[in-house]
């Protein structure tokens, strides 16, 4: 089927043997129904394809049931047309944004961690936007600098290969392993609390371009910090894009990331009623 789906979601790339790179991208259709299209190998495709967040997408898609979470679909043709030149804009304090995301009926806001936990171990949704009662920290951890080291040979056994036939069109190029993960801490309505790490595209893309502005990690992770912590909770009105990951949908006591961020200011800003 052929749907139109607004994009919100790019978590930062992960590799892939059969992929090499792959990012999973999510958004809402114009009913407002959220829509996860995994795998796409996004530096491969064409530059008339290559989409931002925020831009409408034509795509001919069908029900991936291989895949447990209900909200997930793949490409039949591998095709990708973006309907709209440029994102959608900020201006006004994100209004053309909010009304999109929120004027449909069916979107819904949650702001109970138990409910939205409860669900995804029913099948019922692996995708929903949350309101947090109160965001208490932004931290981080170092992990492995490296990917792992099977696939990344196979990769590079593959890579070899491919560099032998310049005719094909791909970017065989691997991408940065980021050596940290970063985490909202925060409760619910309940005043239940949790620690969710954040996969979202731009908090990758921030750590990349202030190390490439200074020589010292400490002072990168300082920024990233700042921009997450003091500039954002103190200035902005803070949604969060939850999904659950294919490994841990069903079962995990919390099997929740933050996908993305929806921060418009906080003046004049009038969200709709949570559950």
């Amino acid at each position: 089927m052929k749907d139109k789906i607004l994009i919100l979601v790019k978590t930062y790339p992960n590799i892939s043997k059969k992929y090499f790179e792959i990012v999973c991208t999510a958004g809402i259709n114009e009913k407002g129904e959220w829509r996860r299209v995994y795998p796409i190998p996004f530096r491969n495709l064409k530059e008339v394809e290559k989409y931002k967040k925020y831009q409408w997408l034509e795509v001919d898609i069908e029900r991936n049931y291989s895949v447990p979470r209900p909200e997930s679909y793949k490409l039949i043709n591998q095709k990708i047309k973006i309907i709209t030149e440029k994102p959608i804009e900020t201006k006004n304090n994100w209004e053309k944004r909010k009304k999109i995301l929120f004027k449909n009926h069916k979107t819904t806001i949650y702001s109970s961690l138990e409910e939205v936990i409860t669900k995804a171990k029913a099948n019922e949704l692996s995708l929903c936007f949350f309101k947090p009662k109160k965001i208490t920290k932004f931290s981080y951890e170092e992990t492995d600098r490296n990917w792992n080291k099977k696939i990344l040979k196979a990769l590079e056994n593959e890579k070899q290969q491919l560099e032998l036939f310049p005719e094909i069109k791909k970017d065989i190029r691997i991408l940065k392993k980021l050596p940290y993960k970063f985490y909202y801490s925060f409760t619910d309505k309940n005043n239940l609390e949790a620690r969710l790490m954040i996969e979202d595209w731009e908090i990758g893309q921030l750590y990349w371009n202030c190390l490439r502005r200074s020589n010292s990690e400490q002072k990168v992770l300082e920024d990233v910090r700042k921009k997450y912590e003091e500039e954002f909770l103190s200035k902005h009105d803070i949604t969060l894009f939850l999904g659950t990951t294919r490994k841990y949908h069903n079962w995990s006591k919390n099997p929740f990331l933050i996908i993305g961020v929806f921060y418009p200011k906080k003046a004049n800003y009038n969200a709709p009623v949570t559950l």
